[in-house]
């Protein structure tokens, strides 16, 4: 039923740590039930995509990102007859090591470390080291792979990790600007016409147009790519997302807020990381304090972010008897 190009379970599945193989599931299935039941991915649903704390309970968070991209990258996959399940657990991967508050807690690791922050490659950390205590998932070579190229300058190995890659764009530009005319900061009228012309109007037309340009334009060139057309239409989005909303002042002004926390929190720890919990500290053997802070920091959701600032810094309320 798979392309000839496609990344065929049989022969693939090669691990860090050898396994036996299933017998009900071939080896990507085996790593989506991994990432599906990691804590990592649980703790997705708590971390922002694009606005900081909204009002609302319909704004997109990593975890609903994460899903649409799957569903997007499964659709591409499924038409060009390649490997579903490596897509998925690509795509249901990609994100896990990101930061709390999105790209703003990314920027500000990447200015407090030494070391710089990369969110991709937090993500293939999280699934090789910091998981199941330690141990990590253990992942197919192809799986880990699509995590770490899905952005980068590198392009992945597989179809199947570029179509996630392509995917991963797709849905941000546009359910970040879903999310923008939802917060009132933009209406749709707002979408310079040159993108409407291409795309169509909804949310809905935009994706589905993109999605059959994508498959259409793989299909004839034998690549995972969109036409020179939708590709120019994608990039005028994207500078037009930029302008407009990923530097918008009222949506970015807490921004500067989540560097200073992220700041105080590192600096706490590094003056002692032996006041890290149990399970990090013990990590202090094998990676430098540096490092095992970053972990921590990387994996906290917003709200255990808030929780962990006012914790250690905001005086906690007492009486006199």
């Amino acid at each position: 039923m798979l392309s000839e190009r496609a990344a065929f379970a049989k022969g693939a599945g090669i691990r860090r740590v050898p396994e036996e193989a299933c017998d009900i599931r071939t080896c990507f299935q085996r790593d989506i039930d991994r990432i599906v039941h990691s804590k990592s991915f649980r703790r997705l649903k708590h971390k922002t995509q694009v606005f900081l704390q909204p009002e609302g309970d319909h704004y997109r968070t990593r975890m609903t990102h994460t899903i649409e991209v799957a569903r997007i990258a499964r659709t591409i996959s499924r038409s060009l007859r390649l490997n579903e399940d490596l897509t998925e657990a690509i795509a249901f991967g990609h994100d896990l090591g990101h930061t709390p508050f999105g790209h703003a807690g990314e920027r500000a690791l990447a200015k407090i470390s030494s070391m710089g922050f990369e969110h991709n490659e937090q993500s293939l950390r999280v699934v090789d080291i910091l998981e199941k205590d330690g141990a990590g998932l253990n992942l197919c070579a192809e799986v880990r792979d699509g995590i770490l190229c899905h952005t980068g300058d590198k392009q992945p190995d597989t179809l199947e990790g570029q179509v996630v890659r392509l995917s991963d764009r797709i849905a941000y530009i546009n359910h970040d600007v879903d999310d923008a005319i939802r917060a009132g900061i933009l209406e749709e009228e707002d979408i310079p016409g040159e993108i409407i012309a291409v795309t169509g109007e909804s949310y809905g037309e935009r994706i589905e147009s993109i999605i059959r340009d994508v498959i259409n334009t793989s299909r004839e060139c034998g690549k995972i790519e969109m036409s020179s057309t939708m590709y120019f239409v994608m990039e005028s989005f994207r500078d037009f997302m930029f302008e407009r909303v990923y530097k918008n002042p009222v949506a970015k002004s807490e921004e500067s807020k989540v560097e200073g926390m992220l700041s105080m929190i590192f600096d706490y720890y590094i003056k002692d990381p032996s006041k890290l919990p149990d399970d990090y500290v013990s990590n202090l053997d094998r990676f430098s304090p540096e490092r095992v802070i970053c972990d921590y920091i990387a994996g906290m959701s917003d709200t255990y972010l808030l929780y962990t600032f006012n914790n250690l810094f905001v005086p906690g309320a007492w009486t006199v008897r």
